[in-house]
């Protein structure tokens, strides 16, 4: 990836909109990101700014993020500093990959104050950082880092702040032509340019240096502000493309790639693009890796089992023998003497044949036969037994590994509702006191096809359940992937048309264990025709009348259709 200084510079160029902006509200979903909602030039604008160590970014946006009950500690202390302050200006410090917002605010009594929030976008070690200038002393930050962690500098409330340890590389927009040609010769691949100049990623060196091999007669130093231009002008060009089977991204044409893969109109759009699904995923991970844990845990036991059932079964298997000792021991018992250790008798089962079966002297051959008679009922009973446990076990391994496939793909908001399902169903300990109430009902998620009809998706077996048995109308149309685990989806019409059709099947693929896969197969069928067996888990039903689409998932469409 390339979120370089030269990015950064880009993103600067696309946030001037913000200039004398209003601070109207302020949200920190988790420990990572904070938003901020920005009214300027008659339009709201969503801030994200991430510190997450592996997709630290700053970026508008469009996606929808939970916010938690009760706002976190730094949250209420930019709401108390920043809230209703206007943004004076937006800057970069040099190259670096530091954004500087100041903002103009009020204090408790009335009185313009000042304040600066520095986000540093610098992977593991990126930091939101509100400083009061006049002071040049820090407010507060999303993380903390005392002496004993950061040597250089201290990041704490009351402490001064210290901007992050300069680069020893040369700014590239301060480079004159002398000084970039004599350092030309020392030039010799593209990463030799992220070793000369500040901002500059591995792509983005390998990029210019791309371009200058293929300038010809051009000269170097305006193929260089060229290249340096097309991060702050016009022409800047937002594109993931596709590098020695690496997906990468700049601000910029990549004309080195392999291939372009997508193009935006903004910087912004493209990085709601790259990280739409996995920023998603981390979100969700971060609350329910326990949950991850609990039912990989679950899973691992249950087919521990199956495998020692399926043994016991195996060991069970044997009561046609003990039946026939026992018919044997029953017919020759005349025969064999009291004390014998086995006894070889004809099988009248087979002709032609004997048998040898193994005696407990101390007993005789009828008392022999019985022993092996009551062999023969308690295996019997043993083979019912382990039949209804492995059953069982197999359908409660079916269950977890659909309620793990939800998880998988499940946003902040359902994981709360599947952790009540599982407590509901006995498998797990409420994890507080306050349960959610149990009137509260399950919110499907809505999508709207690209001829406008409304199609729901069940993210979780409660949703699924209501989705499919009290929301969709018995004529409304219902998909489900063929014999793979997956969400539910509703089409709200009788007779929808063929993109609508289309649509919701690659909805219903993209909502299950299918994603990653082409050519999925989706059952789609009138809710009328799907059952639920009595005593059925949540989520699992029967279907019947059903007709079969073959698609591919689409991440682009699927944000399309949610938008």
């Amino acid at each position: 990836m390339a979120f370089d200084g030269l990015f950064t510079t880009a993103m600067v160029n696309e946030l001037q909109v913000l200039q004398d902006g209003r601070i109207s509200r302020i949200h920190q979903p988790n420990g990572h990101e904070v938003i901020l909602t920005i009214r300027s030039k008659g339009k709201n604008y969503r801030l994200l700014a991430s510190i997450h160590p592996s997709y630290s970014r700053i970026h508008f946006t469009e996606e929808a993020i939970t916010n938690p009950p009760e706002p976190p500690m730094f949250c209420m202390v930019l709401r108390k500093h920043l809230e209703g302050g206007f943004i004076t200006s937006v800057e970069q410090f040099e190259t670096d990959r530091i954004i500087t917002m100041s903002i103009r605010a009020k204090n408790e009594i009335g009185d313009d104050i000042d304040r600066k929030l520095y986000i540093e976008i610098m992977g593991r070690h990126s930091n939101i950082i509100l400083v009061d200038p006049a002071r040049e002393m820090i407010i507060d930050s999303l993380k903390h880092l005392p002496p004993s962690v950061n040597s250089y500098r201290t990041v704490l409330p009351g402490q001064p702040y210290i901007p992050a340890p300069p680069q020893d590389k040369n700014n590239p927009f301060a480079t004159s032509e002398e000084q970039f040609v004599s350092l030309l010769p020392s030039i010799e691949t593209g990463r030799d340019f992220v070793r000369t100049f500040s901002g500059f990623s591995p792509i983005n060196g390998e990029e210019l240096f791309h371009r200058l091999q293929g300038a010809n007669d051009e000269n170097p130093y305006a193929v260089f502000k060229s290249f340096l231009a097309s991060f702050n002008t016009i022409s800047c060009n937002p594109n993931i493309a596709e590098k020695a089977n690496r997906t990468v991204f700049s601000a910029t044409t990549l004309s080195h790639a392999d291939k372009t893969i997508a193009e935006f109109n903004t910087v912004s759009e493209l990085l709601d693009k790259v990280y739409f699904e996995r920023a998603k995923r981390e979100r969700v991970r971060s609350q329910a890796a326990d949950l991850e844990r609990w039912l990989n845990n679950e899973i691992t036991k249950l087919k521990t089992k199956m495998v020692k059932l399926e043994k016991e079964q195996k060991s069970a298997g044997k009561l046609d023998t003990y039946q026939l000792y026992g018919e044997l021991l029953t017919a020759n018992g005349h025969a064999i003497q009291k004390g014998a250790t086995e006894a070889t008798v004809d099988n009248y089962y087979e002709q032609g044949t004997q048998i040898t079966i193994p005696l407990d002297p101390q007993k005789s051959a009828f008392e022999n036969a019985q022993r092996f008679f009551s062999r023969y009922t308690k295996a019997k009973n043993a083979l019912v037994m382990i039949a209804e446990q492995l059953e069982i076990t197999k359908d409660d391994i079916e269950y977890f590994e659909m309620v793990k496939q939800q998880v998988l793909q499940a946003s902040p908001d359902d994981i709360a509702e599947i952790r009540e399902e599982l407590y509901e169903l006995g498998y797990m300990k409420s994890r507080s006191k306050n349960t959610r109430k149990k009137n509260k009902r399950p919110m499907p998620e809505t999508y709207h096809s690209s001829t406008g009809t409304k199609i729901s998706v069940g993210k979780n077996n409660k949703q699924n359940d209501y989705l499919t048995f009290k929301m969709a109308a018995r004529n409304h149309i219902w998909l489900h992937t063929k014999d793979i685990p997956g969400s539910h989806v509703v089409i709200h019409s009788d007779s929808p048309d063929e993109t609508t059709l289309t649509e919701a099947a690659i909805l219903a693929a993209y909502f299950s264990k299918a994603r990653e896969s082409s050519s999925v197969p989706v059952d789609y069928t009138e809710v009328k025709q799907v059952k639920k067996p009595n005593g059925a888990k949540p989520g699992f039903v029967i279907y019947f009348e059903q007709k079969t689409l073959f698609v591919t998932p689409e991440e682009d469409l699927v944000r399309k259709l949610f938008g």
